[in-house]
């Protein structure tokens, strides 16, 4: 038995049970295997040896694209301040249009990178993957289907990314369509109109719906 739930039973309306943060992570397969970058480069870029000065260009020129696209986009990039970041990028929120990048933040993170160890006297290079903290940028977007979400994109190879879902703000769009009172209260729902509505609601997600949203950001936010 729940003793939270003996003690505290009389005071609850309604309950209901649904995700609440969920992460994808998103990888390039053979960008995670140095050889297989090495191949890369040289069949695709004629590049060859692969040096810390390629990758470093390489990043360069994904930041460069995210700058680009965030005039584009009019989505500030800022760097975030110390405290809760869903906090700090909530007046962003405010009258958003579907599927609209509201703002990007820019932060140094930890991150697995591709490396270049040698001698750049005599162009000797070996690639290895190792933990680094890095610039990164997380997108936070009104997705039109998922409501508030963001996108992580690592811009130093093998760009890795990370996609953060949350499924309270995919039920609050549900219910809107459906015409269902409720009240959000960040992750959590304080009231609603028909709470055996919700349940059924939020037993309907699927893996698709997270791949489908997953691979559309992914596909926007690669240059």
């Amino acid at each position: 038995m729940n003793a939270f739930y003996e003690h505290h039973k009389d005071s609850i309306r309604f309950g209901y049970r649904c995700f609440d943060r969920i992460l994808l992570n998103g990888l390039i397969q053979p960008f995670q295997q140095p050889e297989r970058m090495v191949g890369f480069f040289s069949t695709y870029r004629h590049l060859h040896p692969v040096s810390r000065d390629i990758l470093r260009g390489t990043a360069e020129q994904f930041q460069l694209w995210v700058k680009e696209q965030a005039e584009k986009w009019n989505a500030p990039i800022v760097e975030p301040p110390r405290g809760r970041r869903d906090e700090f990028v909530d007046p962003s929120f405010r009258d958003a249009r579907p599927d609209q990048v509201v703002v990007i933040l820019k932060a140094r993170e930890p991150a697995r990178i591709m490396t270049a160890i040698g001698d750049k006297k005599v162009n000797r290079w070996h690639l290895q993957i190792a933990d680094r903290w890095v610039v990164q940028y997380n997108f936070y977007i009104s997705d039109q289907y998922w409501g508030r979400m963001f996108v992580r994109m690592c811009p130093y190879l093998p760009f890795s990314a990370r996609v953060c879902l949350n499924q309270h703000h995919w039920l609050a769009n549900r219910m809107r369509e459906e015409g269902i009172d409720f009240q959000q209260c960040s992750n959590a729902f304080l009231r609603c109109g028909a709470p055996e509505r919700l349940q059924q609601l939020a037993d309907t997600l699927t893996a698709e719906d997270l791949a489908s949203c997953g691979r559309k950001w992914l596909a926007r936010l690669t240059p």
